[in-house]
């Protein structure tokens, strides 16, 4: 009898746990969504220089970590590709093809530097123009890889004396492939893309752990900017239920960025 009732509390226990530490990749997953749905939500209230300079240095640091972690797979270019001694008398064209090689080769300092380069600025210039046009189509995508490429083969020293013109060459290579890529990959798919007008409103969901309730706002019209003036009755006509209801009004309620003004 005592054995029974033992298993009994601990079946109890078992289950009265919270749902973090019944599925803690559930947990981790949805802790990591409202911290990048938080990430977006402060961005989105900087300045364009703000929020330019941040978004260009994230994306440095991925790239820079790129970068060291493929150079470390491929042998630096010093040994690969020795500088010939001054007595060789090489000729431009073949110190120029001899310096591309050691940039394409560079050991993990060399990567991470080269891939910090373009995908940084590529960050930055999509950051800017998406923020100044209102979009993200093929032309931002084309500007943002010319400034890219150009920039890398200023950095990695591409050229030579030559190294303007073969900075425009080089970005208008990445243009034009960076073009194609975004062209069939809106043929072939249709990634979604982000509402601005639901971010606060995503913010919200995921804290209160009702992500679900999303296509609700979305089919209600209901954007950030009606998050103040939500009633029980607005909430009612998108369908969702008496408990989330309750659990949105009382978090603007609480909030004082969402709460309406008296």
């Amino acid at each position: 009898m005592e054995q029974g009732k033992k298993q009994g509390t601990t079946l109890v226990v078992t289950n009265g746990l919270p749902q973090q530490f019944q599925n803690p990749i559930q947990e981790i997953q949805t802790r990591f969504k409202q911290l990048e749905s938080g990430f977006k939500l402060w961005l989105s209230q900087q300045s364009l220089p703000v929020e330019a300079a941040v978004v260009t240095a994230t994306s440095a640091g991925q790239g820079a970590a790129i970068g060291a972690f493929m150079g470390t797979l491929s042998p630096d270019a010093s040994s690969v590709f020795p500088t010939p001694p001054p007595s060789a008398n090489l000729n431009p064209q073949a110190m120029d093809s001899l310096k591309q090689a050691q940039a394409l080769a560079g050991g993990p300092f060399v990567q991470a530097r080269n891939f910090a380069v373009m995908t940084g600025v590529n960050a930055g210039i999509t950051c800017v123009l998406r923020r100044l046009r209102g979009k993200e189509d093929v032309q931002s995508s084309m500007m943002a890889a010319f400034g890219s490429g150009a920039m890398f083969s200023l950095v990695s020293g591409f050229g030579g004396p030559n190294q303007a013109t073969n900075a425009l060459t080089s970005g208008l290579f990445f243009a034009l492939v960076q073009g194609g890529l975004f062209q069939i990959g809106q043929k072939f798919s249709k990634p979604p893309t982000e509402d601005t007008r639901y971010i606060r409103t995503r913010n919200m969901l995921l804290n209160l752990g009702l992500q679900g309730y999303e296509k609700n706002f979305k089919k209600g019209l209901l954007t950030d900017n009606t998050l103040p003036l939500l009633t029980d009755s607005a909430l009612r006509d998108v369908k969702i239920p008496p408990g989330p209801r309750l659990l949105i009004l009382d978090h603007i309620e609480r909030d004082p960025e969402l709460k309406r003004e008296e």
